[in-house]
């Protein structure tokens, strides 16, 4: 078991260390608690626009060129992330060359120069990364989805922003966005890997200098609903693509280890109850797919599918059967068995084990709940309340979701409003 190690440095920036015995690689984490929830609609878009402009030029490296070769040199790969709540920087490289990562990292993070020029460019970038979104149903069909739950407010907004706000977008804006959020109260560093006894050391002079002070706030979400909600986006595809799901739990809610267990139950892997009904039984997905999401102040439980367009009665009748047998355990269904439940437990905690092998994922595993939950459970700890979860929480979980006033369906494809009418009455649990 890794012992991870958490301080705090004097400007209040935080530090976490996750040693990995025998690992080859070390991985650098800044993580921020910065997304597009903490924006105003007329910035939407802003906290990714800003995590584009750190890999533009600092003093040191003053251009791309500079920035990318720094760790190309060396095999190393990097990246950053923006989403609603957590922006993330990352430089993952061989063990011999931890300085050159850190080195590399805190220099983006403290020394980007903002430089408007870049920014004008930049700006046709991130247009083309709109049209690429908007151009993948599969990825699109998610920012629907949220859409729907949580319309106009900052929830229910896209993290890449409209094309109009990317346009407005200037140095002062930026700047002003990066002072009042980037602040080291707001600030994670992660370093997991092969990782010496003075790295701790190092990390407090890379980043000294760290701005102090406190960061904006987000606005809560709100969620409001009394019936079933559709939203139909008409499109030319050569699929139909939707999501359907309901309102769940956020990230502080205990009842969220039982949902994520629920999820597996319905569509988490290929030996699901919807991959085998949907996709193996009546051949109407290649892929379907249902996973339960928590942030900190809502939650859903999803199932995604791409179809023909003529199977998407047929598709959703048939997931919104496995959902009502969670909960109603009608006649002809399947239960909810101690072996099923048992088999989804131990699908999720390999696939965790799984995913930890590496540095990036326990330098993101660790720094994340940090971030957004302040309590660091490590696996052991998550997997004793997973083990905990009984088929009895399971259909009282299901009993408190699976019903009208939280279901939710988001489709992309040949539907015109005319559509929303008949979908409607096909929503009933």
């Amino acid at each position: 078991m890794n012992l991870y190690k958490k301080i705090k440095l004097d400007n209040g920036l935080r530090v976490i260390t996750v040693p990995m015995e025998n690992a080859n690689s070390i991985t650098v984490l800044i993580l921020v608690g910065a997304g597009s929830k903490y924006e105003t609609k007329d910035i939407n878009g802003i906290s990714h626009f800003l995590e584009h402009m750190f890999f533009k030029g600092t003093t040191k490296r003053p251009n791309t060129l500079r920035i990318s070769e720094t760790l190309d040199s060396v095999g190393g790969e990097y990246n950053a992330f923006t989403s609603k709540e957590v922006t993330g920087f990352w430089a993952k490289v061989d063990k011999r060359h931890a300085d050159v990562a850190l080195d590399w990292i805190s220099d983006i993070f403290l020394n980007s120069k903002f430089d408007e020029k870049e920014m004008e460019k930049e700006k046709g970038v991130i247009i083309e990364e709109v049209n690429m979104y908007l151009d993948t149903p599969t990825a699109y069909i998610g920012d629907l989805w949220e859409n729907i739950l949580y319309g106009d407010q900052p929830a229910g907004w896209k993290v890449i922003g409209e094309k109009e706000n990317i346009l407005s977008f200037n140095r002062k804006k930026v700047v002003d966005y990066y002072q009042s959020h980037y602040s080291s109260s707001n600030v994670i560093v992660c370093a997991a890997g092969t990782i010496g006894k003075d790295m701790e050391e190092k990390i407090k002079n890379h980043f000294k200098n760290a701005k102090q002070g406190q960061s904006s706030q987000k606005i809560r979400t709100k969620e409001v609903q009394k019936k079933p909600e559709i939203l139909l986006h008409n499109k030319k595809t050569d699929q139909t693509h939707f999501c359907l799901g309901v309102r769940a739990y956020n990230l502080f809610d205990e009842r969220r280890y039982a949902l994520t267990l629920l999820a597996i139950i319905l569509g988490g892997n290929m030996s699901s109850r919807l991959f085998i009904k949907v996709r193996e039984r009546n051949g109407l997905a290649y892929s379907i797919h249902t996973s339960a999401d928590n942030s900190t102040d809502a939650g859903y439980l999803v199932t995604q599918a791409g179809i023909d367009h003529k199977n998407l009665e047929k598709s959703i009748k048939l997931i919104l059967q496995e959902y009502k047998s969670m909960k109603n355990q009608p006649a002809g269904s399947k239960k909810i068995t101690e072996k099923e439940l048992q088999k989804a437990k131990d699908y999720l905690k390999g696939t965790t084990s799984l995913s930890l092998d590496s540095s990036d994922s326990q330098a993101s595993f660790y720094g994340v709940q940090e971030l957004l939950g302040k309590n660091i459970l490590t696996p052991e700890e998550k997997f004793e309340r997973v083990d905990k979860v009984s088929v009895d929480d399971i259909k009282k979980i299901a009993e408190d979701i699976f019903v009208p006033e939280k279901l939710n369906l988001a489709v992309i494809g040949p539907v015109e409003e005319k559509d929303s009418d008949k979908l409607k009455k096909l929503l009933k649990l």
